[in-house]
């Protein structure tokens, strides 16, 4: 991902920021499942 950033920041690479994009798509869902399991553990604790 660095590498895209890098390619789409300096050279202008479109497809790279394309990639850029997908990836930080995909940690933000990864981010909410892994919110959404820790809420759950939290609630069931009360």
């Amino acid at each position: 991902v660095e590498a895209d950033v890098e390619k789409f920041y300096n050279a202008g690479n479109g497809a790279a920021g394309t990639r850029v994009r997908k990836a930080m798509q995909d940690l933000k869902v990864l981010a909410q499942e892994i919110r959404t399991e820790v809420t759950e553990k939290k609630n069931t604790t009360k």
